[in-house]
């Protein structure tokens, strides 16, 4: 993907979610998901003063920490996320790669986020109500330990 300068932001709306190694044959499984969020990372510092020096305080880069990725979608009957969660309740954490991608207006690849050691944390399933009018929507939470940015 050559990065592409424009005056324009780019719509959140369009995006791809992949994860590998989640299927029984090892392809990729995309997600229809309505919303990805937790693109976050940290280094927070080590603050440092040795007893000699004058009273400024060093600041060193700590350990890197990455933020939990969330997924939302509409239940569809596709089972293939479920069964990586199932998996990992009985005690097999299948730890896998995947890729969060943004799109232009004509569903191009812009921008990649690929976060890598992923595996499921969290499974939230839909609130069900027969008084409203509303999509049944899951929650998958995935804890990484990598992310990157590729251009």
């Amino acid at each position: 993907m050559p990065p592409v300068t424009r005056d324009d932001p780019y719509a959140s709306y369009n995006f791809k979610i992949f994860v590998f190694n989640v299927s029984d044959d090892g392809l990729a499984v995309s997600g229809s998901f309505t919303e990805a969020s937790g693109l976050e990372l940290e280094i927070p510092p080590i603050e440092y003063r040795n007893g000699s020096e004058d009273i400024t305080v060093r600041k060193i880069p700590g350990l890197k920490k990455f933020t939990n990725l969330t997924f939302k979608r509409g239940i569809t009957g596709h089972a293939a996320f479920w069964k990586w969660v199932a998996d990992a309740l009985n005690g097999t954490v299948k730890r896998t790669h995947g890729s969060i991608v943004l799109c232009d207006e004509n569903r191009n690849d812009v921008m990649r986020w690929n976060f890598d050691r992923g595996w499921p944390t969290k499974y939230t399933g839909p609130t069900l109500s027969a008084t409203k009018n509303e999509i049944a929507m899951e929650t998958l939470v995935l804890a990484v330990e990598k992310l990157e940015i590729e251009v």
